[in-house]
């Protein structure tokens, strides 16, 4: 930045948009198959703040919504909330959306918003979301019940999830390429 350009700080939009999203992943959190780690419609919920909003505004959604579940609002998986739950098996997925939505921030701004750029950073978004997650419940799960092999936490966590995950993405994107530009111009003036 130079010295004389000031940082773009959030409009009201902005702030209206951002709590539009945590509240749509809270949303898809709700919707829920109990397992070992829930299947759910939050990494839908992810992918599609991040694709309709961008970068920014879609991460921030992400920290709101983890925050929101932090201080005791009940919006994880099952209704659940608290510190408890970011520190309990599940809880490295959970943060790993906030990881996602910073490497898809990068690197969307390092390429553009352009279809390719933005597939590649959402995929590569779950890879990471997936590798924090998966070393978080190995190392909680290790610590409450013994040593666990990882490919038993991949069969448990990562495998059952990546063909629903991979269709959730491409469902999220299409729909926000088609939002976006009606958000677009709804904050041009």
């Amino acid at each position: 930045m130079k010295n004389n350009e000031k940082p773009q700080k959030f409009r009201t939009v902005d702030l209206a948009y951002i709590a539009i999203g945590a509240a749509l992943i809270a949303v898809c959190a709700w919707i829920s198959i109990p397992l070992t780690v829930p299947f759910t419609l939050q990494t839908f919920g992810v992918f599609f703040v991040l694709s309709a909003l961008g970068g920014k505004r879609g991460t921030c959604s992400i920290l709101v919504y983890i925050l929101l579940g932090a201080v005791g609002i009940p919006v994880f998986s099952g209704f659940a909330s608290g510190i408890g739950v970011l520190l309990g098996n599940t809880g490295g997925y959970i943060l790993g959306f906030l990881l996602s939505g910073l490497l898809y921030t990068g690197i969307t701004r390092l390429f553009g918003n352009k279809l390719l750029p933005e597939i590649i950073a959402l995929l590569l978004g779950l890879v990471l979301c997936y590798a924090f997650g998966t070393a978080w419940f190995m190392f909680v799960y290790t610590r409450a019940n013994g040593a666990v092999g990882l490919g038993t936490v991949l069969s448990w966590c990562v495998l059952p999830f990546v063909l629903p995950d991979l269709i959730k993405l491409a469902l999220a994107r299409t729909i926000a390429g088609r939002i976006r530009p009606l958000l677009d111009k709804s904050t041009a003036f």
